[in-house]
């Protein structure tokens, strides 16, 4: 089959892949998800988990007032002065309550709540964000993440199809399917319609698609690349033995 027939038929594969839905979205898949301004996420319900990092308030004990900890593999951060707390899988507050107990047997304190405990690095958890932006990879969850920021932080590249962007939750069942529905960045964003902007989970996948124009010139890229590379090493060969080669012949 000749190059130019292969070329012919991806390209009609991909318009009639357009033409029909290319995408396996499910647009009632959105129930699965949680709406910004619906729901009361805070860092309050994070769970910790190593490497965070956290910040000890307790203004009447200078020995751990403003320390921070960065959470260790056997999941413990540990005091000079009142030795090691288990943090990995709980949240700040109840590393807050878990500190105070302990305080409270060495300092006599005022108030319910002398120990206050909040997250300033996350970095256990992660949503990704993959295809055509500047910025791909994986992101810090922070259980406030929507998808309007993931975007919005990730930079749309020119090729990127906003229009067709998936929102994936896989499942950790492999009996169940993974969650997937599609939503329209330019309309989120030129007509303020942030109806289907949602809250993140940890794990989420977003992927942005090129578009058929996009995604027709990268298969074009890449039959003609080896062709480039062949006909470029012929020429390397062949050049020292031409009229103008090395040696000056």
């Amino acid at each position: 089959m000749s190059y130019t027939r292969v070329v012919v038929i991806v390209i009609l594969s991909l318009v009639t892949i357009s033409s029909t839905g290319c995408f396996s979205s499910h647009p009632k898949n959105i129930e699965a998800y949680l709406k910004p301004r619906q729901v009361n996420v805070t860092a309050g319900t994070y769970v910790l988990q190593p490497p965070d990092e956290i910040e000890i308030s307790c203004s009447k004990v200078p020995e751990i007032d403003k320390q921070r900890q960065r959470i260790r593999p056997d999941g413990k951060v540990s005091f000079e002065s009142i030795g090691e707390i288990e943090a990995a899988g709980k949240t700040p507050s109840e590393v807050s309550n878990m500190l105070r107990t302990k305080v409270l047997e060495l300092y006599k304190l005022p108030g319910n709540q002398p120990v206050d405990v909040r997250i300033v690095v996350y970095r256990s958890k992660v949503y990704y964000v993959l295809g055509e932006v500047y910025l791909p990879g994986p992101k810090d969850y922070t259980g406030r993440d929507t998808a309007l920021n993931a975007l919005a932080g990730a930079k749309l590249n020119p090729m990127a199809w906003k229009q067709r962007i998936q929102v994936i939750r896989p499942s950790s069942d492999e009996n169940v399917k993974a969650k997937i529905f599609e939503i329209n960045y330019d309309r989120m964003v030129a007509h303020g319609e942030t109806s289907k902007d949602i809250l993140l989970q940890e794990g989420d996948i977003i992927y942005v698609p090129p578009t058929i124009l996009a995604a027709i010139a990268q298969v074009i890229e890449e039959f003609a690349r080896p062709i480039g590379r062949a006909f470029s090493t012929v020429y390397i060969v062949e050049k020292p033995y031409g009229g103008s080669g090395y040696g000056g012949y």
